[in-house]
């Protein structure tokens, strides 16, 4: 049996991904180290999450991203670096990097990004930095010359999926709705726990090494009329559609203060510009998630929504 990496998982016990990454890294056998804050070892609501990691056979380091010695003692242990920190923090990665760079013993780094791609994104000179931010990692990763897998997993079914991409919405739509732009322009989600999967099957896979992964699963790449449809067949009636120009949708954008804005720019950068889709998959430089790992079994846009039809029912009978 061939020898699993080491992995080491920063952000572990995050309300997203990290948590997940953590528990398949377990169960697909590499051995599996998580850098924890010393704070979050009192803290009462991870103390559950902590213990259930341990038990399932993550060996827990005290340690952070801004404690250098903590962070080498830490590297010095694995092969392959994850980062799963929030979006907001992704520049406190620069001295894992430079740690990562000093050691040269880091096979492969899993950088925090799980979002859309920095490098493909049309609203930079309006999202008040969130990409250039990742991008500028990007960049210090490359110019360091360390191994890495970039992974572009578009959106999180726990965002904007539940309201339909309505802003503000955390369940769907039952009477009306309102469509950004023509509605056709497709966008992505992936459910948290499959792009864990996804990524955790990169470690030891050359094919993935120095490439960005971008996952476009069948039945999760879709429009805005495409999931008004799908919610429409589930509850079965019509939903009355307001549909808004691009340009009345920037004005609105405009008009919005920071950061209650941020979640317009990313309906916008995603229904809109396109900015999961626009591009084709260069497989120089880049694969394709379903393709490469066509094992893996995901959840679709459809089956999600399943859960707040189910909601819906039971509100009905109650």
């Amino acid at each position: 049996m061939e020898k699993k990496s080491k992995v080491l998982i920063i952000g572990a016990t995050g309300n997203t991904i990290g948590k997940h990454l953590t528990k398949l890294s377990l169960q697909n056998c590499h051995p599996t180290f998580a850098l924890i804050r010393p704070s979050a070892f009192t803290d009462p609501n991870k103390s559950d999450l902590l213990k259930s990691l341990s038990k399932a056979g993550a060996t827990l380091l005290k340690g952070s991203l801004e404690d250098e010695k903590s962070l080498i003692q830490a590297v010095k242990l694995v092969d392959v670096v994850i980062c799963a920190i929030p979006s907001k923090h992704v520049l406190n990665q620069k001295l894992l990097i430079r740690v990562i760079n000093q050691l040269g013993c880091i096979k492969r780094f899993i950088p925090s990004e799980f979002g859309s791609d920095p490098d493909k994104s049309q609203v930079s000179h309006m999202d008040h930095g969130f990409y250039s931010r990742k991008a500028e990692i990007r960049r210090l990763i490359e110019a360091q010359g360390i191994p890495h897998t970039y992974i572009c997993c578009n959106l999180f079914m726990s965002y904007l999926l539940p309201g339909l991409a309505q802003p503000g919405l955390k369940t769907p739509p039952m009477d009306k709705v309102t469509i950004f732009g023509d509605g056709n322009t497709k966008g992505v989600f992936v459910k948290e726990f499959d792009v864990a999967a996804f990524t955790i099957s990169t470690l030891d896979d050359p094919c993935t090494l120095n490439k960005t992964l971008y996952l476009r699963p069948p039945g999760n790449t879709v429009s805005m009329n495409e999931l008004v449809e799908i919610w429409e067949s589930k509850i079965g009636q019509n939903i009355e559609k307001f549909y808004i120009s691009e340009e009345i949708f920037l004005e609105k954008i405009k008009e919005t203060p920071y950061p209650d804005n941020m979640e317009l720019v990313f309906i916008y950068s995603v229904f809109v510009k396109g900015d999961h889709t626009y591009f084709e998959i260069e497989s120089s430089s880049a694969a394709d998630a379903t393709q490469l790992y066509p094992h893996i079994k995901y959840t679709t846009v459809s089956e999600h929504l399943d859960t707040f039809f189910m909601k819906v029912l039971i509100s009905s009978f109650s």
